[in-house]
């Protein structure tokens, strides 16, 4: 079976084939950095990590490039509120941006291109829309004419007759400045003029700086060419956002912009749309104090990318207990003291996980074979802790662990380190301490006493003191 994808352009799964032979070239629309990420940017992030891992373990080379919007209406107005500078307000909120993705374990894209960076990119693109008829000056400012790109509408399916101005809550310019300047009202900006007290660059059309749409077409041109495998973003920005990409860089470059167009579904809280007029806006940092960041990675994986996800506090506890359960199971093969830089092998495990992932990605599917491998190893190490024969020989233990380790890996799960080094702490080391332990009660020593117990606890290691002086010990 052939890894196929959901084309948002044209509503079908297609078999995945490349412009190159084994490459894939992946950019995500990313961050407006004006405040802390919350809980849509988690599920975007973290399904689009998810694919690029499969795909190299698939055996792609992936380059996959994600932006920052450091330049927005939101971001000035934060840097007025603030009495900061727009560059300032950016560079704030990368660096939480970055904070809070390492704590959910997503990887650094091989780029983060900023529209402020790509500003001589995006005047050289304006201008060739605007050689080529695309593209008009007005007063400062600069319009797409969209009536000219006969294909306009195509992702979205909409058609222009349908259509409203501004329905992507992103135009920033309102419709009474824009009206007088505008051929037609479906124009959009590519370029605006300077306004007082706002950053602005100069250019044959005067000062000023790029609208929202024109940035990631000159970003994608800049990182990846002029013809990309697969874009990638969240549905809310089929329209306009994406729709105005294709029209601004196809009619520029006379070619595809991407060939395959992916979009993940929106995030909902107990049942409602996410929005701050509902008290319900959570930021990934907030909900990152309650619970594990690998329970909430397993909650967005638990469904299907382009799927709404409702984050309950009853759906967190419960992937909360499911990573339990996985974390008990890979904990169990360092407790045997196997070792995590062999290499894997290759079983019916693996292939079924392949056949079901390869499916649109469907990485909901998949975890029904990690939590099957994981359910087998639980109940061994189990059987190990009350000192019972194990049903599986070790060999097959040791098998069904590295396939467990490998697919969790493809899935982003982080293991603590910490917590490999508790689980190897080998038994004489741990009796060691249980009689270290045993001399300081003789000596009537309880704070030593409790300090190795406690010690131990964190380590994973309970005891269990029994009235006739001995001690027993078991993993946690």
């Amino acid at each position: 079976m052939s890894l196929k994808l959901y084309n948002t352009l044209t509503n079908s799964l297609e078999p995945l084939q490349t412009l190159i032979k084994g490459e894939v070239s992946l950019y995500c629309c990313g961050i407006t950095v004006y405040d802390y990420c919350h809980l849509g940017h988690a599920r975007t992030c973290l399904v689009w990590d998810v694919v690029r891992r499969y795909l190299q373990w698939r055996g792609y080379k992936v380059r996959y490039v994600q932006n920052f919007t450091d330049i927005d209406d939101k971001i000035l107005k934060r840097a007025q509120s603030e009495g900061s500078s727009m560059e300032e307000v950016s560079e704030r909120f990368i660096k939480a941006y970055f904070e809070d993705m390492d704590r959910l374990g997503i990887s650094r894209a091989d780029s983060y291109p900023r529209a402020t960076h790509t500003i001589d990119g995006i005047k050289h693109l304006v201008g060739e829309l605007e050689e080529k008829g695309y593209a008009y000056p007005a007063d400062g400012d600069v319009y797409y004419e969209v009536r000219k790109f006969a294909q306009y509408g195509k992702l979205s399916k909409r058609k222009l007759e349908d259509l409203q101005a501004g329905a992507s809550g992103r135009v920033e310019i309102t419709d009474e400045e824009a009206a007088p300047k505008k051929k037609d009202p479906f124009d959009f900006a590519l370029w605006k003029g300077a306004k007082p007290g706002e950053p602005a660059w100069d250019s044959h059309w005067g000062p000023g700086r790029p609208g929202w749409h024109i940035e990631c077409s000159a970003m994608v041109k800049q990182e990846l060419g002029e013809t990309i495998d697969i874009h990638v973003g969240g549905s809310d920005l089929i329209f306009p956002h994406h729709e105005n990409e294709i029209a601004q860089s196809e009619a520029a470059t006379g070619k595809a912009l991407a060939n395959y167009w992916l979009h993940n579904g929106m995030v909902k809280v107990g049942g409602e749309k996410m929005s701050k007029s509902l008290g319900n806006f959570i930021t990934i940092r907030d909900l990152l104090e309650k619970y594990d960041p690998m329970a909430v990675r397993l909650l967005i994986l638990q469904a299907h990318y382009r799927k709404p996800i409702d984050f309950t506090d009853e759906a967190l506890e419960a992937a909360t207990n499911g990573w339990h359960t996985l974390q008990d199971a890979l904990a169990f093969g360092y407790q045997l003291g196997f070792s995590d830089t062999q290499r894997y092998s290759n079983n019916a495990y693996k292939e079924r996980f392949r056949e079901l992932v390869d499916d649109d990605f469907n990485f909901t599917a998949g975890l029904s074979v990690v939590f099957e491998l994981a359910k087998i190893l639980k109940k061994e190490r189990n059987l190990s802790i009350h000192n019972q024969p194990l049903e599986i020989e070790i060999a097959q233990i040791e098998d069904k662990w590295r396939t467990l380790l490998e697919l969790s890996t493809v899935l982003g799960f982080k293991f603590s380190q910490d917590i490999i080094e508790s689980v190897q702490m080998g038994q004489s080391e741990i009796e060691d301490y249980i009689d270290q332990r045993l001399q300081a009660r003789q000596a009537k020593n309880y704070q030593e006493s409790d300090r190795i117990r406690e010690l131990l606890k964190k380590s994973g290691v309970i005891l269990v003191d029994y009235p006739n002086g001995t001690t027993q010990w078991h993993r946690d």
